[in-house]
């Protein structure tokens, strides 16, 4: 794996979960790694559990293409280059009827989990593409939708699929720049969102049971290890789960 001093990482969502998991793994690697999200004290608490990491807060709100763009304007600013992007800042919609979900509700869980992405990713090409050394790597975070749905998921899983296609195409794109573009799928972290799997989510039979979790750490590690491969090697994708969650098979 190559060295990582010096080498600078954005990572969305860093406030809280997966990306707060993958921030501190990154930092403990080598990274320096620009914390982005919208809530500054959030950012800060990632901050401090970095002990001596090098990092900077940066409050970015993934919906707001103006926000992004003073974001990565900030990442030239300050270190004017990007080794690393990590997409992980995510959302879902309520768990409702499909034919009940609002246009504003599925256009917001789009705007988070794929346009932001997107800009995102664009901003990371103009930069990586231009810069000495020239290249850099992507991460996104996809997930266990991006293979199988959920009941009620239709915005998330639809999104994640779209996820899985801005990988392909953007690694292809990517290729003549020296721009690895790789995918993360993820099942069943412990974070916030999925809290409510201890008490019991909704089964495609019908029933509502209790899923298993893994530790977080588990993803950050494997988003360290993703970032910290030569630009000449490439995880395309990778899926990281719970081990006894149901998923493989039809349990």
């Amino acid at each position: 794996m190559t060295e990582a001093k010096n080498k600078i990482a954005v990572v969305t969502g860093a406030g809280t979960g997966v990306g707060r998991a993958a921030s501190l793994a990154l930092m403990n690697a080598g990274f320096t790694v620009v914390l982005a999200g919208r809530r500054l004290e959030k950012l800060e608490e990632t901050q401090k559990l970095g002990g001596n990491g090098k990092s900077l807060p940066v409050p970015a709100d993934m919906t707001d293409p103006g926000s992004i763009a003073a974001l990565f304007a900030k990442v030239t600013e300050v270190y004017g280059r990007l080794d690393v992007l990590f997409n992980n800042a995510g959302m879902g919609a309520p768990p409702v009827n499909f034919e009940d979900l609002s246009l504003a509700q599925w256009q917001a869980v789009v705007a988070t989990n794929l346009t932001g992405p997107f800009l995102c990713t664009q901003h990371a090409f103009r930069i990586m593409k231009d810069q000495t050394p020239r290249g850099g790597r992507i991460i996104n975070n996809g997930s266990i939708s991006a293979h199988a749905p959920r009941p009620y998921s239709s915005a998330y899983t639809s999104t994640k699929h779209a996820i899985t296609g801005l990988t392909k195409a953007t690694n292809l794109d990517g290729r003549g720049y020296d721009i690895a573009v790789g995918q993360i799928d993820i099942g069943n972290a412990a974070t916030p969102m999925t809290d409510r799997m201890v008490d019991g989510v909704l089964q495609p039979d019908g029933r509502k049971m209790p899923e298993p979790r893994m530790d977080s750490k588990a993803v950050g590690d494997a988003v360290a290890y993703m970032a910290s491969l030569p630009l000449d090697a490439n995880v395309l994708f990778m899926t990281v789960m719970a081990s006894k969650m149901p998923f493989v098979g039809r349990g």
